[in-house]
């Protein structure tokens, strides 16, 4: 793709809240993408100490005709920083700064920047403007999508949150080039992931274009960003608050944040802990009688082709059941997973404990 290519647009269908997500090369540096932006006095740029180096400069640039003042903070990087404190420090400069209820809030980075950028717009004054414009391919195929925002608890990933949709998602491919291999592969998890739970045509496609992922080539990332997009916006569309269908979304999700609790957040990047939670889920669908051994083996052949692990930390199945109690589906004490009910569809039930221990000693 070249940069000048015209972006492509996925729209979110929620009513008053519709907003489109934007994606193609150099569309952070297009005047287009800017048009009809929230009017405010103040704008504020948040990201993290990695990202800010590479691309604050241009959105400050893009921002620069729309918002008479431009401030910015840039906090610590990283899944250990998703916490009440580093939130605190987005409050501090708003406040400082005499920032109004039209300020509008730009969330420039990875997952943990747009969940906590997305969760203080959220929460300031009870709600200010906010647009995504995700740097990483992960927050470009799955957390910038769908107004879910969160900081970490020590007990549990994103227990503190709010739905809160944002005014526009801008997905810029030429920030791909900057990402490390192993932030790359996290994404790949992201967008594996939907294949089995919704489109297994676009599963043989990953496959088929895998090596042009890896290698970052613009027209393989577009359209797996652009497909991804597409399949989390109809999920979304049918089921804003996660009630019943959006759910399918977390396929893999429960093993992986278990993954991420139990070993303290920061050791595993979330994708490594959801390509990993993938194999287990459907090591578990399978043992239900759900999905076949072929495709068990199919998709863990792909997981680990994507660079990503496929066999878990030993942290003794007591610590990940103990985990997935406190999981945002768990009903009742009991758990629910996402699994596999034949390649391509998915639901969200419970499974015996002693049948989900086998599988995490087995994938262990």
């Amino acid at each position: 793709m070249s940069s000048h290519t015209s972006p492509i647009q996925v729209p979110i269908d929620l009513g008053d809240r519709s907003y489109s997500i934007m994606i193609g090369s150099g569309v952070m540096s297009q005047s287009q993408t800017w048009s009809n932006l929230p009017k405010a006095s103040t704008a504020l740029i948040v990201s993290n100490t990695t990202v800010s180096p590479l691309y604050s400069k241009s959105l400050h640039e893009a921002l620069k005709p729309h918002y008479p003042k431009i401030i910015q903070i840039d906090l610590p990087d990283g899944e250990s920083f998703k916490t009440w404190e580093t939130l605190q420090l987005i409050f501090d400069q708003l406040l400082g700064q005499g920032c109004d209820r039209k300020t509008v809030l730009f969330a420039l980075g990875g997952g943990v920047i747009g969940d906590m950028t997305g969760f203080a717009a959220a929460c300031y004054m009870r709600g200010v403007p906010y647009l995504q414009v995700p740097t990483t391919l992960l927050a470009q195929v799955d957390s910038s999508v769908g107004g879910k925002t969160a900081i970490n608890h020590p007990l549990g990933k994103n227990m503190v949150g709010a739905f809160y949709q944002p005014e526009r998602v801008i997905c810029d491919l030429q920030t791909l080039q900057t990402l490390p291999k192993r932030e790359l592969s996290a994404g790949l998890a992201e967008i594996i992931k939907y294949g089995p739970i919704f489109d297994m045509k676009f599963l043989d496609w990953i496959e088929k274009h895998l090596t042009a992922l890896l290698n970052r080539d613009s027209n393989a990332l577009a359209y797996a960003v652009q497909r991804s997009c597409e399949i989390k916006a109809y999920v979304v569309g049918q089921d804003e608050k996660e009630s019943g269908m959006r759910a399918i979304l977390n396929f893999g999700h429960t093993f992986g944040h278990a993954i991420e609790a139990g070993l303290g957040f920061g050791e595993w990047l979330h994708g490594e802990a959801v390509g990993c939670g993938m194999v287990m889920a459907a090591h578990l669908s399978h043992r239900l009688k759900m999905v076949d051994e072929s495709f068990v083996e199919r998709l863990t052949q792909l997981i680990q082709s994507a660079g990503l692990p496929i066999v878990g930390p030993q942290l003794g199945s007591d610590i990940y059941l103990e985990h997935m109690r406190v999981d945002k589906k768990a009903q009742g004490g009991d758990i629910r997973f996402v699994l596999i009910n034949g390649p391509g569809g998915a639901i969200v039930r419970g499974a015996p404990d002693e049948l989900v221990a086998q599988v995490i000693d087995f994938c262990c």
